[in-house]
């Protein structure tokens, strides 16, 4: 970066199952300085029930630590904040009613990422923030879930995530402190089978290198150093070791050594439950600590400048070839698509246009998808892919909002199908749905001497006005026949299109 602008700040923010962590930075002459950290332990699962409802006093505890963050970030625009929520947030049921109370104090949008996501960004953090070159494996025990990730330098090769971390497992094995070797026992048992599917595939990857972040991995270590391991690498008989001191206790509460956080001590022993399983499944010899993690991952995707390949590009791609979709039709799609959405201008979220602008180029890339199930109902099917895989780069409401564009983009919908998603609002929404019905119908022949020449678009209300270059509609009958078939699948949805 040029030395005579202005350093830019940037803010990412982890909403945990254990804790919510922001970090605060800036870029310097192409390096990115940390300026502050801001940690506040919020036990978002404790809050979860085996009905995957979050509880009123876990969101009010989410969403005051979330004010504390607004203060910091008081001034910050929002292309700058990114803010991404994990485990817990991913499996309530009820996820929306903490959205809508944190927007109420925090004016910044949350992405739910997904399991695979979370596992990228953390290997990404680790990447960029550790010396080390070559394959990684980069393990990460949260409060919810667990992220095992194998890469090449900045690239994961394969990045899973487990539904298991300290904070869940001392609410299902330790429900009230107690500690015997046998609950011990039972938490290692399940992490072992609930992770005993990836053993061969990564063990035949390999690495040279094994990374662990975050909360349990970092208190290890720091106890290992205050108990004389002066490098604090984690070994399996040195975890053994801390295991035989804590099962010396016989409550998680009671447990004190050197180097432990008092706050720790309850959730110490169920993350070496599922630290230890990773030991004995992956045959790690050690594992160093990397105090890069989500968060890390995060703040050098916002730097474009950072990031080493565009994801989402390459995840587009691979589904091209994949399924060997048409990209001369993607191509007249999209470039229609454009024509239209530079007509319009009451977006109801101005500040994310851009991002709309990128959903229909790659809904323009992908929605043929489904024909590689059926030609019938190919919306349907192309919904339904979208939805059900792992699209690595693209978040769970960019996500979410790719499927919805898929599914009706053709024949009937109801007004009430579209609905808001988390920060997309429902007039967006709606707004990209008819936008790119319209691209998909005027370029149905597949051939690019029938686009038009011309195309204007004048919207009031929800009322579309659509008008041609002269004689085009007289020229091309079957065009008018999708159009006029157009105005009266709108109709029933209240909408109205008018053309000329």
């Amino acid at each position: 970066m040029s030395s005579n602008i202005a350093p830019r700040e940037f803010a990412a923010i982890d909403l945990g199952s254990n804790s919510f962590h922001m970090i605060v930075a800036r870029i310097v002459n192409g390096s990115i300085q940390v300026l502050s950290r801001l940690k506040r332990r919020v036990r978002l699962a404790d809050g979860l029930d085996e009905n995957l409802i979050l509880s009123q006093e876990a969101i009010d505890r989410g969403v005051d630590c979330l004010a504390l963050f607004a203060k910091r970030l008081k001034g910050f625009s929002p292309e700058n904040v990114k803010v991404v929520g994990t485990y817990t947030l991913r499996r309530a049921s009820n996820k929306q009613d903490f959205l809508d109370q944190a927007k109420a104090v925090f004016p910044y949008s949350i992405s739910i990422i997904s399991g695979q996501e979370e596992a990228r960004l953390i290997y990404s953090g680790v990447s960029h923030t550790q010396p080390e070159t070559g394959r990684k494996l980069v393990v990460d025990i949260g409060g919810g879930s667990t992220e095992i990730t194998i890469g090449d330098n900045f690239n994961p090769i394969r990045a899973e995530s487990r539904h298991m971390g300290c904070v869940s497992f001392a609410k299902r094995f330790f429900p009230k402190g107690e500690l015997t070797i046998e609950l011990f026992d039972s938490a290692y048992q399940l992490a072992m089978e609930k992770i005993e599917d990836l053993m061969w595939e990564y063990q035949e990857l390999g690495w040279e290198h094994a990374l662990g972040s975050s909360g349990t991995i970092k208190t290890v270590h720091q106890v290992l150093i205050a108990n004389g391991y002066r490098d604090g690498l984690i070994t399996e008989p040195r975890l053994q070791k801390m295991i035989d001191l804590c099962l010396e206790f016989k409550s998680l509460h009671d447990i004190k050594m050197r180097g432990l956080l008092e706050e720790r001590a309850d959730v110490l022993v169920p993350g070496l439950a599922i630290l230890l399983a990773l030991f004995h499944t992956f045959k790690i010899e050690t594992l160093r600590y990397s105090n890069g993690a989500l968060r890390e991952g995060v703040m050098y995707g916002l730097e474009k400048s950072f990031q080493v390949v565009d994801i989402r590009q390459r995840t587009a791609e691979a589904l091209v070839e994949q399924f060997d979709l048409d990209k001369k039709q993607a191509s007249r799609v999209e470039k229609t698509a454009f024509v239209l959405f530079e007509q319009i201008r009451g977006w109801k979220n101005r500040r994310q246009i851009e991002d709309f602008r990128s959903m229909l180029k790659w809904a323009s890339l992908l929605h043929e998808i489904g024909i590689v199930v059926n030609h019938n109902n190919v919306h349907r099917h192309s919904a339904y892919l979208i939805s059900n895989r792992d699209l690595p780069g693209f978040d769970f409401e960019q996500q979410t909002l790719l499927a919805v564009l898929m599914r009706y983009h053709l024949k009937g919908f109801k007004r009430s199908d579209i609905r808001s998603i988390n920060r997309y609002q429902y007039r967006d929404i709606l707004t990209l749905v008819r936008l790119f019905r319209l691209a998909v119908l005027l370029n149905r022949s597949r051939q690019a001497s029938i686009e038009p020449k011309q195309i204007l678009l004048n919207i009031e209300n929800n009322d579309w006005h659509l008008a041609f270059n002269e004689g085009f509609l007289s020229q091309n009958p079957l065009v008018l026949a999708d159009l006029e078939d157009e105005q009266k699948i709108l109709s029933t949805a209240d909408l109205t299109l008018t053309i000329s």
